[in-house]
C-alpha cells in the first residue's frame, strides 16, 4: 500500500528556505545549506549521488512511485523541466492551470485530488511530497502518513519555516547519522493531539 512522505531539509530552528524565497531564488538567501548533504550535482540521472547513509536515503526517495508538490514549489523550482525522476507530478492549483511543462505534470484542484491521484498512481510505491505550505495542509487534513526531515546542523536564523502552530503527535520510526546531516524519520501518530 502506498504511503504518503514529506521529504524536506530542515535548519535546527525550522526553516526550509533561507529569506527571500522566490522564482530564481527558490532556497533563498543562504538555503542552499539545506542541500548539501546531496553532494554535488552530476550531469545524468538521478543527479546526487550521495554517499552513505545519505545514500540510502536518497535512494528511497528516488524509489517513489509519485510526485505530491505545492505549487509554489514547484513553481520556484523551475517546474524541474517537467521531470522529477520519471515519475507522475501532482501540482494542488486554484483557478485557472497552466499548461502542464510535460506530460509528466498533471494540475489538480486541491491537495485531496493530488493525494487519491498520486496514490493511484504510484501503485504500491511511495507517494513523495514537497512543499511546507502543502504539507503543513496534509497534516491539516489527516493525508501525510510520515515525514522524512533531513535536519542540518545549521540556525538561519530567518525565511520560510515549516511547521505551523497546529499540534500533531509523531512517532520516531528511523535515526540515520551522516556527515552534514541527521535524516528523521517520522510516521504520523492517528492520535492529532
Amino acid at each position: 500500500m502506498s504511503v504518503s512522505v514529506l521529504d524536506m531539509s530542515m535548519s535546527i530552528d525550522g526553516f526550509i528556505t533561507g529569506a527571500d524565497d522566490g522564482p530564481g531564488n527558490g532556497l533563498g538567501t543562504g538555503g542552499n545549506r539545506l542541500h548539501e548533504w546531496l553532494g554535488e550535482a552530476v550531469s545524468e540521472p538521478p543527479y546526487f549521488d550521495p554517499p552513505g547513509p545519505s545514500g540510502q536515503v536518497f535512494a528511497e526517495l528516488m524509489a517513489t512511485g509519485a510526485v505530491v508538490v505545492g505549487r509554489k514549489t514547484f513553481d520556484y523550482a523551475g517546474h524541474w523541466r517537467g521531470d522529477h525522476h520519471g515519475v507522475p507530478i501532482f501540482v494542488p492549483t486554484r483557478g485557472m492551470a497552466p499548461d502542464p511543462p510535460s506530460d509528466w505534470v498533471h494540475y489538480v484542484p486541491d491537495a485531496a485530488t493530488a493525494m487519491r491521484e498520486a496514490k493511484a498512481a504510484a501503485g504500491d510505491q511511495d507517494v513523495m511530497v514537497h512543499g511546507g505550505d502543502l504539507a503543513q495542509s496534509l497534516l491539516r487534513e489527516g493525508l501525510l502518513d510520515e515525514l522524512e526531515i533531513h535536519l542540518i546542523p545549521v540556525v538561519l536564523g530567518t525565511g520560510r519555516r515549516l511547521f505551523s502552530a497546529d499540534r500533531v503527535e509523531l512517532e520516531l520510526t528511523r535515526v540515520l547519522e551522516a556527515p552534514g546531516v541527521t535524516h528523521l524519520r517520522f510516521r504520523v501518530s492517528p492520535e492529532r493531539t
